[in-house]
């Protein structure tokens, strides 16, 4: 939503390189507590040149093992590395015996999806070994250059897997190729065409599969009819080669869009495209003659000048000093969950790879502890899924935050705790282990005021902001049980728990729960209109509390929160939730700083009926789209049509892959 900046753009992005100690690999002890994983062995790790693989040889298994760097989703050492529980591996690591074991541990988290995650364990032979290896393999795992790589790179990087993988021999395995490339009549036919099999059972020798062999193996296997018919079409005609000047019509005549400002992107001249001749055409012979060959040329057409993505579009373009409402938020809903919306796990890992993908908003449905901890959870309310620690979830938010993206973290607190103890203590919890990440009091240049602005994401660099229901001063008295409820958790002391009434616990709705959901509605009060255009600010404010609303499953239980408590109310500024009634009431308040969450369903019927009152209410405050409560499979809705008016939380179910976070992830 924020312009882009004018100009060609420098960019800052740091190519690939692969740190010494990587290269020249290590000694490790890898254990493993999955059944029959046996016990502890020595191997030696390494890193390739180019950084594509980390492999490791030794144990049990006498050939190389290898792991893709783009599938390490994270690594870790010290506390947040895991530690083994059986007694006779925690004894051949040491741990008892008075060193610092954890600050040895190393652990490699990947995958290919944020669910699916398997975890690496090895423990270095010092602790500033653990240290370097975990840093640098997070960092090339993390490079988003070698994550939008040419084509050109993926042969490269396909080759390298091969000379890699040698069996007990120290040859290459025909079959290795086969896994790589389909039909293996061609693959054998063009292996012997390029004379580097002539027995279908034995390997490949390394010294005679080099590069140029590898793309002579390509050459025949892949035959690309398309790009010899381009090349003819650039002058070649019948002759295997063009000169420098067709070479160079076809680059600024036939690939360069003409639409182009020739200012900021001038056509290429003589000397630029005689150098990418030089970086493609191996011939010295027909570079002397300002010639390029076919094979040069298809080459040229898969490098990186001509990635699909421009490299400087992968990099931060845009002006981030603006309001925070200027923004797409990447928002996470459900976070915890890792299947379906009513049974399946919860996870505190999902927490850590959400946020680890570039997620800037997650969420937290906490419910009250049972009396033996008093202990805060959070769970999807009123299903099967499993329950996960607070305290653990704030931990793993503390720790991946700010990986790989330093830009602002919102929390959306879905609060059902009804124990004003409790409360108190996950404000504690907020407030020690983000320490100075938290944003308790606003920033200087921007009160909390009428009219004023939000923070731009620059000036919330490596900050956290809570969005929780905030307590106000002002309330009305009421006869209703659920009102009664939420003053007597406003009134109770930190000492002192107000549990929810039975007769309330019905109407907090599980996703999905339609049946329920229909009787009660069939069976509540017609909802009374509270209040005229002449009520004060205050009870604008707490109507929300006061209106005995019907229960919508769409909804699920975001429509049965508990009032805040003190200690959680002084933690929200710049993300405070309201209910939304309209846009004329929207702009008489003009409190930037509020903002309101809609069900997918009510976001499309406000969007339908009010597109423009929609965007104008987007320039200023932040709104929240999430899925339905019927979305009991997980699924999502698609995301565009939101960000078409501005919202900017456009929650999705991050644990399913789909076009839905395709278009989210990019």
């Amino acid at each position: 939503m924020a312009g882009a900046k004018p100009g060609v753009h420098a960019l800052q992005l740091k190519p690939v390189s692969v740190h010494d100690a990587l290269k020249k690999g290590g000694k490790f002890i890898r254990w493993d507590e999955e059944p029959n994983s046996g016990p502890p062995t020595l191997v030696t790790l390494k890193v390739d040149p180019d950084g594509f693989f980390l492999y490791w040889t030794g144990g049990s298994n006498l050939e190389v093992e290898i792991l893709d760097m783009n599938t390490i989703r994270d690594t870790r050492t010290g506390k947040y590395a895991k530690q083994p529980k059986d007694p006779k591996v925690r004894e051949v690591l040491g741990f008892g015996k008075g060193n610092n074991v954890e600050g040895k541990l190393v652990t490699i988290v990947h995958g290919n999806d944020l669910v699916n995650i398997s975890f690496l364990n090895f423990q270095a032979m010092q602790e500033d070994t653990a240290k370097i290896w975990t840093d640098e393999l997070f960092t090339l795992a993390t490079n988003i250059l070698s994550q939008n790589v040419s084509r050109n790179t993926f042969l490269l990087k396909a080759y390298t897997k091969l000379k890699l993988q040698v069996n007990q021999d120290g040859k290459i395995a025909v079959k290795n190729v086969l896994k790589l490339f389909s039909d293996k009549k061609r693959v054998e036919t063009a292996l012997e065409q390029c004379g580097l099999i002539n027995n279908k059972s034995e390997g490949i020798k390394p010294d005679d599969f080099t590069w140029e062999a590898f793309l002579k193996f390509l050459d025949n296997l892949c035959l690309r009819p398309e790009i010899q018919s381009i090349f003819e079409e650039s002058g070649s005609k019948r002759k295997p080669f063009i000169s420098l000047d067709q070479f160079m019509e076809f680059l600024n005549r036939r690939q360069r869009d003409s639409r182009l400002n020739e200012v900021l992107y001038p056509p290429l001249k003589r000397e630029q495209v005689r150098q990418i001749m030089e970086k493609y055409e191996t011939n010295t012979s027909q570079l002397e003659r300002d010639q390029i060959s076919l094979q040069a040329f298809a080459r040229y057409l898969g490098g990186e000048e001509n990635g699909i993505v421009p490299p400087e579009r992968l990099d931060v373009i845009d002006d981030m000093n603006q309001p925070l409402s200027h923004y797409f938020i990447n928002s996470s809903h459900n976070t915890y969950l890792t299947v379906g919306q009513l049974t399946g796990l919860s996870s505190v890992e999902m927490y850590r790879q959400v946020l680890l993908t570039g997620c800037r908003c997650v969420e937290l449905d906490c419910w009250k502890g049972r009396p033996q901890d008093e202990e805060p959870y959070i769970t999807h309310g009123f299903t099967m899924t499993t329950e996960i620690p607070f305290k653990e979830v704030i931990e793993a938010i503390a720790e991946s935050a700010f990986k790989t993206s330093p830009y602002p973290v919102i929390l959306s607190f879905e609060n059902h705790v009804d124990s004003a103890k409790q409360q108190a203590k996950m404000a504690e919890y907020c407030r020690t282990i983000f320490g100075d990440a938290l944003v308790i009091d606003p920033l200087e240049k921007y009160p909390l005021e009428p009219g004023q602005p939000l923070p731009s994401p620059q000036e919330l660099l490596g900050k956290i902001l809570v969005k929780n229901k905030k307590k106000h001063r002002y309330h009305r008295p009421s006869n209703g049980g659920s009102i009664r409820r939420r003053e007597q958790g406003e009134q109770s002391s930190p000492n002192n728990d107000c549990p929810l009434n039975d007769s309330d616990t019905g109407l907090l709705l599980s996703n999905g729960e339609e049946k329920l959901a229909e009787r009660l509605i069939k069976d509540s009060e017609p909802r009374k209109s509270i209040g005229g255009e002449g009520e004060s600010e205050e009870e604008e404010e707490d109507e929300s509390a006061l209106e005995l609303k019907k229960p919508n499953p769409d909804e699920g239980t975001a429509s049965s929160e508990v009032n805040a408590t003190e200690e959680m109310s002084t933690l929200v500024n710049y993300i405070e939730p309201v209910k939304f009634k309209s846009f004329e009431v929207a702009n008489k308040r003009r409190k930037f700083f509020e903002m309101s969450s809609f069900v997918e369903t009510k976001g499309m019927d406000i969007l339908k009926g009010s597109p423009i009152e929609f965007v104008e209410y987007n320039k200023n405050q932040l709104s929240r789209i999430y899925p339905k409560g019927t979305r009991v499979d997980s699924s999502n809705y698609m995301p565009q049509l939101f960000w078409n008016v501005g919202c900017q939380m456009v929650a999705l179910n991050f644990q399913t892959l789909g076009k839905a976070s395709a278009h989210s992830l990019g």
